[in-house]
């Protein structure tokens, strides 16, 4: 990086593909979100042009600086605060005009922008002409066409960037709070009325017949529930063919390394400890999660990029109003599907503590996918009789309605504890219904791997190890000819005969709170083949926090 540094805020709408701009500049894999709010601090990257270094800033996108959110509150801190040389507005070349709202608006508080009109491929596709030039002159600040997925326009950006940055940025004196919203409408209509010309009056009309069934209260939930039955059938029935040939290929190499161990002549009880208790459990947990989780974040991911997922979002905001939670809970119920630590996390998107604590609270009854084989092992033991190919229908479609049931179990706690112990005033969500888009196949797979599956299943297997080995340790030392363990069981299990259990399947449940393949490790070193205890133990572990 040259020791000359410009320093550039991204800024832009929700949906407009700024993270992409971001992404495809720095190079960096910052996560491009298709629904609102996805985004809530800003990321920083850096790129160098012609010998001159480049910070670029990733705001969260934000409609308006007249904060009433936290991601439109960082926005408007650091263009009105913070030191920087060039502002870049990110556009929709489709909605050109609805993005003018918040050009205005950093036109009013900063000097130095730069207009990037991204998805210029769309808009050639909807036969939208778009004059760059007029605008530039109407406006007096640069619009320049880019497409961020094909990475075209890139070069003259950064050119952009250090040519302006030359100029010195002023800070203007007009406050936010004098801004008027109302007067940049009509002021839009007016640049965009030559300047943007739409050559087809149809170009959303596809769309619009696909949102009537999407979003229509008729067959909105009926779609829905098709698209989570496509999922789900596809992970059950995918997963189970690369979990066996990981089954079989750690088993392969288990037994190879027992028999280097023997060779070698370490001793049984370092065989143990290392093969049977830590190898044995780490690889268990990564031929149980990694199928499904390679199969279901990919889809799902997929889902995303075509603009499906805010549609779900929006046709369960309705019903999450009435529950007196916030409409953006929906998005952390959607990606508690894929981890509920992330939907936890997520649920920082949403302002009111009062309903983000609602939506921390209820993430845990959305079963996530960790969680996935446990309740297709409780499905297939109940379908045993079935023959093979109606026993995958129907297993699936118990595996929904277990995921609606979680799913109904979230509204209803969410209800009740916002008319007790969680009361207050419902805020506002405002959800844009982005495009459909052709999805990134090739990027979708690669991100979902690398940043979703490897990282989760990368954490599963930190834990596991260390787990494995203590769960084999407190089996194998003894105290007065009785192993650790037993002392644990024999302790426990008055307890657990008042609930119809026994002492060994309430540790079991336990140890299955860190994770489920440690109770079922537990359970092999019990040996607990009886098949109504074994039933009882599935039926208590997959209560996973």
């Amino acid at each position: 990086m040259s020791d000359t540094s410009i320093k550039v805020a991204l800024v832009g709408n929700p949906n407009v593909g700024k993270s992409t701009v971001f992404n495809a500049l720095t190079g960096l894999k910052q996560h491009t979100g298709n629904w609102t709010g996805k985004t809530v601090e800003s990321a920083r990257g850096e790129t160098e042009y012609q010998n001159t270094g480049i910070e670029i800033y990733d705001l969260p996108g934000t409609y308006s600086l007249l904060a009433r959110s936290a991601e439109e509150s960082v926005t408007k801190d650091f263009l009105c605060d913070e030191e920087y040389d060039v502002a870049v507005v990110v556009c929709d070349a489709v909605c050109l005009e609805r993005n003018m709202n918040l050009l205005f608006q950093v036109m009013d508080v900063t000097t130095n922008v730069i207009v990037c009109v991204n998805l210029i491929d769309e808009a050639k596709k909807k036969n939208i002409f778009i004059d760059y030039k007029l605008l530039s002159k109407k406006l007096k600040i640069p619009f320049l066409p880019i497409c961020a997925r094909n990475k075209e326009g890139l070069d003259s950006l950064l050119a952009t960037v250090v040519e302006v940055s030359k100029q010195k940025r002023i800070k203007k004196e007009k406050t936010i709070e004098e801004i008027d919203c109302k007067e940049y409408i009509t002021w839009a209509e007016a640049i965009c009325k030559d300047a943007v010309v739409f050559r087809d009056s149809n170009y959303v009309s596809k769309e619009r017949k696909i949102d009537k069934i999407l979003t229509n209260k008729y067959t909105a939930i009926p779609m829905m529930f098709l698209f989570l039955i496509t999922i789900f059938f596809l992970t059950i029935r995918l997963a189970n063919y690369p979990s066996e040939l990981l089954f079989a290929g750690f088993n392969f190499i288990g037994r190879q390394l027992r028999n280097a161990f023997m060779l070698l002549g370490v001793s049984e009880f370092w065989t143990g400890l290392l093969l049977d208790g830590g190898y044995k459990v780490l690889t268990w947990v990564i031929a149980v999660m990694l199928p499904p989780m390679a199969i279901f974040f990919p889809l799902f991911t997929i889902l995303e990029d075509l603009g499906v997922l805010p549609r779900i979002a929006f046709n369960m905001d309705g019903v999450l109003k009435r529950c007196g939670a916030c409409g953006k809970q929906s998005l952390t119920m959607c990606m508690g599907f894929g981890c509920n630590a992330c939907g936890v996390t997520g649920a920082r998107i949403i302002d009111s503590p009062r309903e983000r604590l609602l939506a921390i609270l209820t993430n845990s009854f959305v079963p996530c996918n960790g969680r996935f084989p446990t309740i297709i092992a409780i499905i297939t033991m109940f379908l045993a009789t079935v023959s093979s190919k109606a026993s995958v229908f129907t297993g699936v479609i118990i595996f929904c309605i277990v995921i609606f049931v979680g799913v109904a179990m979230t509204l209803l706690v969410s209800k009740v504890l916002s008319k007790t112990l969680l009361k207050g005033e419902q805020s506002s969500f405002v959800l844009e219904l982005p495009p459909y888009r052709k999805p990134r196949v090739g990027e979708v797979i690669i991100r979902s791997i690398f940043d979703r599956t490897l990282h989760v299943l990368f954490r599963a297997m930190i834990v596991a190890l260390p787990a494995g080995i203590v769960i084999w340790l407190l089996s194998n030392l003894q105290i007065e000819g009785v192993n650790v363990l037993n002392y644990c069981t024999s302790f426990l299990n008055p307890f657990a005969q008042l609930i119809g259990l026994d002492g060994v399947i309430l540790v079991a449940f336990i140890l299955g709170f860190p994770a489920n393949e440690f109770g079922v490790q537990f359970c092999k070193c019990f040996k607990l083949t009886d098949t109504k205890r074994f039933e009882k133990h599935l039926l208590t572990k997959h209560i996973d926090f």
